[in-house]
């Protein structure tokens, strides 16, 4: 059952639905319990409610059918709560271009939700613009880690996200939920990173993902279980091997569950992405996004440290 709490601060604190604006629920078989809970809530706020309930995606970064992206340009507020994200879609990115402020919550759970999103979302966006500023003014970032990452990001002019952490309250605001991260798509990548925490679909790792790194493009992937991941980048194509996002998490409630929407938002942990950047403002299209999770980085920017093992060393976080 979904905390009361939770959803007051989602909808009062994090997307601020007012009863003149109208909100969509985009949700599928798989997710559709959770969905009807937000649907509930969001008539007690506003009676311009709907929910639209699709068949699960095949990936993430999949278009949902037409009639639902038809439906997405033209509400104010949305939740996508989905088993596969629509983040990186089209549909999305239209609607957010029309004004609408929208949460994607894909593979999002009960526990999650009832833990992560009951936050203090003024401390959030202080910490995340805080974070963001340091980033956004710099030309690139290392991460580092004991267990063998060493990689290095120029950092470009596209677009970022997080930097207001989780508070969508202007139009096109966009984000997930639970929020806490600051993410980019780099301009340029070389090196080697080690995933370690968790990976989509494979969950929580027994032993690391090794990926090697040139020229922004994966090509190498060494580990116990490379083939799956190598046999669903080649599904997909050449393109989708990438590296599409360098985040950082900041949320103080999330933990490593094996559901990436949550475990990328982990204070302490980065993640790397492979795959679709469009959401970024880069042009990379190709119908999958993957996040995989590092624990106790060393993050360096501008060869100046601010994270040690996890843990800030320069931000007041």
């Amino acid at each position: 059952m979904i905390n009361i709490d939770a959803l007051k601060a989602i909808f009062h604190k994090s997307l601020k639905l007012t009863h003149n604006e109208s909100c969509l629920i985009v949700t599928d078989t798989v997710k559709e319990n959770i969905g009807r809970n937000f649907y509930d809530f969001a008539k007690q706020i506003t009676p311009r409610v709907k929910i639209m309930v699709m068949e699960p995606g095949l990936e993430h970064a999949q278009e949902p059918p037409d009639e639902v992206a038809g439906e997405m340009l033209l509400f104010d507020v949305q939740f996508l709560i989905t088993d596969k994200s629509l983040s990186h879609t089209k549909a999305r990115r239209k609607a957010t271009e029309k004004g609408s402020r929208i949460a994607s919550m894909p593979t999002v759970t009960e526990d999650i939700i009832n833990r992560c999103c009951l936050i203090d979302y003024d401390l959030l966006r202080q910490q995340s613009r805080e974070l963001h500023a340091v980033l956004s003014q710099s030309s690139g970032v290392r991460v580092t880690t004991d267990l063998g990452t060493d990689i290095i990001f120029k950092i470009g002019k596209n677009r970022w996200f997080g930097e207001n952490g989780g508070t969508f309250d202007y139009p096109g605001a966009f984000g997930n939920l639970p929020e806490g991260e600051v993410s980019f798509t780099p301009l340029e990548a070389q090196g080697t990173y080690l995933v370690d925490a968790s990976f989509p679909e494979l969950g929580i790792l027994k032993s690391p993902l090794s990926f090697k790194v040139k020229d922004s493009f994966v090509y190498e992937i060494e580990g116990k279980q490379a083939d799956l991941v190598r046999r669903r980048l080649d599904e997909a194509g050449e393109k989708a091997y990438r590296v599409a996002e360098l985040g950082i998490g900041l949320n103080p409630k999330a933990k490593i569950t094996g559901y990436v929407l949550e475990d990328e938002k982990m204070l302490g942990t980065v993640h790397i992405a492979l795959g679709n950047n469009l959401s970024y403002g880069g042009d990379n299209d190709v119908p999958l996004h993957l996040d995989g999770v590092i624990l106790k980085p060393d993050i360096y920017v501008d060869g100046k440290k601010i994270m040690s093992k996890g843990k800030f060393a320069e931000l007041q976080t």
